[in-house]
């Protein structure tokens, strides 16, 4: 067993505790969480300073583009980030392979258990079989033309089987990219099947121009792409309102980036039985649009936010705690309480593990991360975080 001591633990699932102890058996299992007083003064333990908190969980990532780390240059808007990915992610499979793997050392080694993982391929299959943390793969499947719905959708269940037994399912990729009949074909197989969904939301205003008015940057990327859309027609209201009915009430949908998502949208979603989750990644809106969404309009709504670090193609680094800053630094209001919930609990209970992550509690197995270099309880420019377990 290892006991640890620290001037605060954060349990998440319950009030912080002042010099706090938690111990642990040789596998990571929680054997009790107490303050000094209450331990078992026989058992000798570690004594650090700063702020034990559960392992990290990361609702958003794509290791099978993290090859392409410092290739597309920032700031340039989402539109040309996807061009440039189109143009540049093919390489050769060792060097994916190779980034890959230490993208996934790096999201170990900065104290994230979990991984929320976006595929659109099976280059990461032996990666995530040897990886210490747990991966959950959305396969996710682009298909605007309704003609090659069935096609793509069925190329994308062939890929989401060989990442089993471990976890995976199929997943719209936005609604920019998935015509009305391919989120059918998803939403039925999603009301009879397991299927955890993951999709990228409004990430640019020219997601919302393009399905309201059938205008901005996407008509350009279509012709850019030799595409032909004259099939779609505008929806007169933004992509969230309008792709909302398509989705299955039977699973958990985490909406990712919602950088233009507006007060309206939400509201227009609670008025749906749909089990939406929202998932902040800030560090990589700066990188492709420079701006942040209206984090402020997400709080105290009754909502299960979660945070990620979308690729090293958008990041400079795959880290929680990274994220965490990002917001904290812009939304100063935001406490370290808050932040800890959506970077723990909140994602592992998405991606339905909170029976055994999330939170420091007897019996659990949710890592220990040690933060260092706080300022009372806010993250500074020195706070770091090293994994004890």
């Amino acid at each position: 067993m290892k006991t640890f001591k620290a001037d605060y633990v954060f349990p998440v699932s319950a009030d912080p505790i002042k010099n706090g102890v938690v111990t642990v058996d040789d596998y990571g299992k929680v054997i009790s969480v107490n303050n000094e007083e209450t331990a078992d003064p026989n058992v000798p333990f570690e004594t650090l300073s700063g702020v034990i908190v559960p392992g990290f969980i990361n609702t958003h990532c794509h290791t099978e583009l993290s090859h392409l780390k410092d290739k597309i240059a920032p700031g340039n808007g989402l539109i040309s980030f996807i061009k440039e990915i189109l143009a540049t992610r093919a390489a050769d499979p060792q060097a994916i392979a190779d980034g890959a793997k230490a993208a996934d050392q790096e999201m170990y080694d900065n104290g994230i258990v979990a991984v929320g993982d976006i595929s659109n391929t099976a280059d990461t299959v032996e990666m995530k079989a040897a990886s210490k943390m747990y991966y959950h793969t959305f396969v996710e499947i682009l298909g605007f033309i309704p003609e090659r719905a069935e096609q793509v959708f069925n190329s994308a269940l062939e890929t989401a089987e060989k990442f089993k037994p471990h976890p995976s399912s199929v997943t719209a990729h936005a609604p920019y990219t998935v015509s009305k009949e391919l989120f059918k074909l998803i939403k039925r197989y999603s009301d009879a099947n397991e299927n955890l969904l993951s999709i990228h939301n409004q990430e640019c205003e020219d997601e919302n121009k393009f399905y309201r008015y059938k205008l901005g940057g996407f008509i350009d990327l279509y012709k850019h792409l030799n595409i032909n859309i004259d099939f779609f027609k505008p929806q007169a209201r933004n992509s969230l309102q309008s792709v909302i009915p398509l989705l299955t009430n039977k699973q958990n949908i985490l909406m990712v980036h919602n950088t233009c998502t507006n007060l309206k949208d939400i509201y227009f979603i609670k008025r749906f039985d749909r089990r939406i989750n929202w998932c902040f990644c800030p560090n990589a809106n700066l990188y492709i649009e420079k701006r942040l969404p209206k984090v402020e309009l997400f709080v105290n709504q009754d909502l299960n936010i979660t945070l990620g670090t979308d690729s090293l193609a958008s990041n400079t680094k795959l880290c929680i705690l990274s994220e965490m800053r990002t917001l904290q630094q812009n939304f100063p209001s935001l406490s370290l309480e808050l932040l800890l919930q959506w970077a723990t609990i909140n994602g592992a209970a998405f991606l339905g593990i909170d029976n055994t992550k999330g939170t420091i509690e007897a019996g659990k197995t949710p890592g220990l991360n040690l933060l260092t270099g706080l300022d009372g309880f806010k993250i500074t420019d020195d706070t770091k975080v090293k994994r004890l377990v």
